[in-house]
């Protein structure tokens, strides 16, 4: 990927935080690169390159910033080019595709059969876009995973490789030796201390960033038994590996605290990207708002709730069975139903696909028809037909989710919401149709047709907008 060098520079010596994560700095005569934030002296001009990820950087021989460490900056598709292939393999890489060890793991070649392209083509696309091959990229992941949890955490040297994603702990002090110069035990001398209890990160986000809305909506939706929000945190059970555990996330203003209960050895990269997709951290709020901000009828609400983002789901499955269940019930008569499901079939945490094929669903108070519907897309996961994973773009989601009876656009954009698409739209939902002041889907689409590829985050708005008081004590939204 090309990078205007004189651009780039001119956001160097401005160490503006909003140019954080947006791009890398290489310097030549120290062979170490940084992020634009960096509180060293800004190099020369003339020894300076530009990188658009830290792999392409350490893939040039440079090594990360001892100071601004560059494996904490802020995640951005924003210097993915636009290329859609490029961010849906990046955010898998960053739950774990190219992970040997990880459930959905495997090669660059497996990691291009899910996104329905070839692995050359693949490749060439990494080459363009991010400056590096999808293993490498999977290989810095990999190194800066294991160097927070070697600062950031008590965890065992053995425990961090198998974490961090490793094969081995050998592989893991070479790519980790390799990547700083220093080895796993020499990083560690510079542990902080941390608090007894479990494991915590802190994971950046760029500002601004609107947690509280986040909370609000996570709020409102709490499953009994699955997850809560108390005092401004959010808590969840999950499973990784076969092992059940719980998760909580914690918003400030510009950072998360992740906190993890689970095993040590328990695979850390697929948490840390799906605690980064449910609370929508890789967006980038500037170009967001200031596309939305263009349309004078948003205008007012982006001003009113700048940074807001796209509340995600942990899987895709979760997500399509709370739009199915939501269907023409208010929100708190779904979380009844849901909070049924997973008492009866989750042992203790949200129902894999494999325990409701069969589940006599209507024993819970969901109607035959309703019931029906999720067992077809239990059994639609289970046999491979339907791919809920991230790996397919929108429109084909959208258009494989409606191909099942019971589904249709309202669910299938909702799921596709929830599932980390920027430009996803329930134009069939009540309240957006209220808000905007139409009176059906076509008049919804073709309103917010100009916050395209954003149109996600135009709904966030909306939904945070009340309806017209008219009409807001005799109808109910349709967002489970």
């Amino acid at each position: 990927m090309r990078l205007d060098h004189q651009q780039c520079y001119d956001a160097l010596r401005s160490r503006d935080a909003r140019f954080d994560g947006r791009f890398f700095v290489g310097v030549r005569t120290t062979g170490i690169y940084c992020r634009p934030i960096c509180p060293s002296r800004t190099p020369l001009a003339r020894n300076v390159d530009f990188y658009a990820h830290p792999a392409a950087a350490e893939d040039a021989g440079l090594r990360p910033c001892r100071r601004c460490r560059p494996e904490t900056a802020p995640g951005s598709s924003d210097w993915a080019g636009g290329a859609a292939i490029v961010e849906r393999a990046l955010r898998l890489i960053d739950e774990g595709a190219l992970d040997r060890n990880a459930p959905n793991g495997g090669g660059v070649d497996d990691l291009a059969r899910r996104l329905l392209v070839g692995g050359r083509h693949l490749r060439r696309l990494f080459a363009e876009h991010v400056g590096a091959a999808p293993d490498t990229v999977a290989r810095s992941r990999r190194a800066h995973l294991a160097k927070r949890l070697l600062v950031e955490t008590d965890l065992r040297v053995a425990d961090v490789a198998f974490a961090a994603g490793f094969g081995s702990v050998r592989q893991c002090n070479d790519v980790v030796r390799e990547t700083f110069h220093a080895t796993p035990s020499a990083i560690r001398r510079d542990r902080r201390s941390t608090p007894a209890g479990p494991l915590r990160l802190r994971l950046a986000v760029r500002e601004p960033f609107d947690g509280g809305a986040l909370m609000d909506w996570f709020s409102a939706r709490v499953v009994d038994g699955l997850e809560t929000v108390d005092d401004g945190v959010y808590r969840r059970a999950v499973r990784i590996d076969g092992e059940v555990g719980s998760i909580s996330l914690e918003p400030h203003s510009d950072h998360v605290v992740l906190s993890v209960d689970l095993p040590p050895s328990t695979g850390l990269g697929s948490i840390v990207g799906g605690a980064r997709r449910l609370f929508d951290l890789g967006a980038d709020p500037d170009a967001v708002d200031a596309h939305l901000a263009a349309d004078p009828f948003l205008a007012p609400m982006v001003a009113r709730r700048p940074g807001i983002r796209v509340p995600g789901c942990w899987t895709g499955f979760e997500a399509s069975v709370r739009a199915v269940i939501g269907q023409q019930i208010s929100v708190a008569a779904a979380r009844t139903v849901l909070g049924r499901i997973v008492a009866t079939h989750g042992d203790g945490t949200f129902p894999d696909p494999e325990a409701l094929v069969d589940a006599p669903l209507e024993t819970l108070g969901i109607i035959g028809r309703r019931a029906e519907t999720i067992r077809t897309l239990a059994r639609g996961v289970v046999t491979g037909d339907l791919v809920l994973d991230g790996s397919l773009d929108h429109d084909r989601l959208v258009e494989s989710l409606v191909a099942i009876p019971g589904i249709g656009p309202w669910s299938a954009s909702y799921v596709a919401l929830r599932s980390g698409e920027p430009d996803a739209f329930p134009a069939g939902d009540l309240h957006l149709r209220r808000v905007l002041g139409v009176s059906n889907d076509r008049d919804a689409d073709a309103r917010a047709e100009a916050w395209r590829p954003w149109r996600a985050y135009g709904a966030m708005h909306l939904w945070q907008t009340p309806m017209p008081s008219r009409t807001a004590s005799r109808t109910a939204s349709r967002t489970e």
